[in-house]
């Protein structure tokens, strides 16, 4: 791909009105790979005003018009899927390998859901004496985080192109390369100028100035929950939507009846994916306590197979590596027994953290209540069904979770008491199709497939 010194708004690349620039890092060795620019509230401005005259001609163009676009805009990431899992191994530090699987492969899954989606949809129903009309929002503001860059982006700006919708994109300031490797493949596609637009910028910067203006209707933002109560609250103070997707704690519950072997080693390769730096990952495990010591045993096992540098990545910055390193001392600090990893540094150079997991972890300890983004896993012993399900519930978190038994209806049963917005029962595998999305603070409103589709619709009804 060619580096753009430049914002990508009204269909065309634009030298940004900001003079700042921002170092993209490549994690695994410090080396300085590129530079983009810094944008300021004016280069945000201009990319809204472009969203919202072009949103009347997007907004009244069929669906199946913009289904064939978004089609095409599939083919142009399928075609380029090499160079995205570069891109991304370069600026985030993934392996090459989950790069491929992941980062490229479940974005192009995501864009041609939204591709048939947008073909089948019923925009309009008919109920009683009302016909039902499902129309866009209007102009989409997408804050988007570093750890899944593409991912992120697709799932939000394919759903919101899919209901007619107009786009402002800034992507995370640690991985924008991705993001305007992704404005290329709009271009590409056909789509129209000003229907997407990219600001690359700091986020207390162009960020906020994308939150706070005037001309976003509806701002979809992905990372922590500290940043989504500031973006909050600047979205209600102009009662504006917001869809909030935030962070997590979530359970991994193995109860007494469930092939523990298999569960402790799904659920450690779940905590080390992407070097940990995932908001649903299940980064707290819970064993029955006649068990736990062998699945203690197990994880510490299989913790020691994610080498730093070979089958586990670089965290994505010093700064992160810095917090998780702490993070580490601080369970330590607290009376957690240390099984695996630690806090020392694994190699001379590059971000990266130790895999690590925790035995003797009580509910109230920190690495049992705060995210960590980080590859470190906490494991706690339970009395009890009930104790489990206290233990679960009992952060302020809601994201994610998993359910292991030996019998599928005693899996679901338990299930349903976690309150939480989605649950894997013994290892279901991935769903593009299904609702993503938090129960308590882990965010507001869902991603991915249909209902992620209605995120960015609003009703009207007329009567007859």
């Amino acid at each position: 791909m060619k580096q753009h010194d430049a914002m990508y708004i009204d269909g065309g690349w634009r030298p940004a009105e900001g003079r700042g620039t921002i170092e993209v890092v490549n994690p695994a060795d410090g080396q300085v790979i590129a530079t983009v620019p810094a944008g300021s509230a004016q280069d945000v401005d201009a990319a809204v005003r472009a969203a919202r005259a072009a949103l009347p001609g997007w907004a009244a163009t069929p669906p199946q018009e913009r289904a064939a676009r978004l089609a095409a805009l599939r083919d142009q990431l399928v075609a380029r899927a090499d160079e995205i899992a570069a891109t991304v191994t370069a600026e985030l530090g993934a392996p090459l390998a989950f790069s491929k699987a992941v980062h490229a492969g479940v974005p192009i899954a995501v864009c041609g859901s939204y591709a048939e989606l947008a073909g089948t949809y019923a925009f309009e129903e008919k109920i009683g004496n009302s016909t039902v009309l499902h129309e866009p929002v209007g102009v989409v503001g997408a804050i988007t985080p570093w750890n899944y860059p593409l991912h992120q982006v697709v799932a939000k700006v394919a759903p919101a192109l899919a209901a007619g919708c107009t786009v402002v994109l800034k992507p995370a300031e640690d991985t924008p390369l991705v993001a305007q490797l992704f404005a290329e493949c709009v271009d590409a596609a056909g789509i129209p100028a000003g229907v997407f637009n990219l600001v690359t910028g700091l986020g207390p910067v162009a960020g906020q100035a994308l939150a706070a203006h005037d001309g976003i209707d509806l701002v979809s933002f992905t990372g922590s929950t500290a940043v989504g109560r500031k973006i909050g609250a600047l979205a209600g103070a102009a009662v504006k939507r917001v869809a909030l997707e935030l962070g997590g704690k979530s359970a991994n519950v193995i109860l007494p009846s469930a092939d523990l072997a298999k569960a402790v080693a799904v659920g450690v390769a779940n905590v080390m994916a992407n070097s940990g730096q995932t908001c649903s990952a299940w980064t707290r495990m819970l064993v029955h306590r006649d068990r736990c010591d062998e699945a203690v045993e197990l994880a510490a096992a299989a913790a020691a197979k994610y080498v730093p540098g070979e089958k586990i990545g670089p965290l994505v910055n010093a700064t992160q590596q810095a917090r998780v390193r702490g993070y580490i001392e601080r369970g330590v600090a607290e009376g957690a027994r240390l099984v695996a990893g630690g806090p020392e540094a694994p190699l001379a150079a590059g971000c990266y953290v130790r895999p690590t997991v925790f035995a003797d972890v009580t509910p109230e300890m920190t690495i049992a209540q705060e995210e960590i983004f980080g590859p470190v896993l906490s494991i706690l012993a339970y009395e009890d069904e009930d104790d489990a399900a206290r233990i679960a519930n009992g952060t302020v978190y809601g994201l994610a979770g998993a359910v292991w038994a030996g019998d599928e209806a005693e899996a679901v049963a338990f299930a349903r008491r976690l309150e939480t917005g989605q649950v894997d029962i013994n290892g279901g595998r991935f769903n593009p199709l299904a609702p993503f999305g938090g129960y308590k603070q882990s965010g507001v409103g869902r991603e991915l497939g249909r209902h992620g589709l209605t995120e960015y619709l609003q009703t009207k009804s007329l009567q007859f």
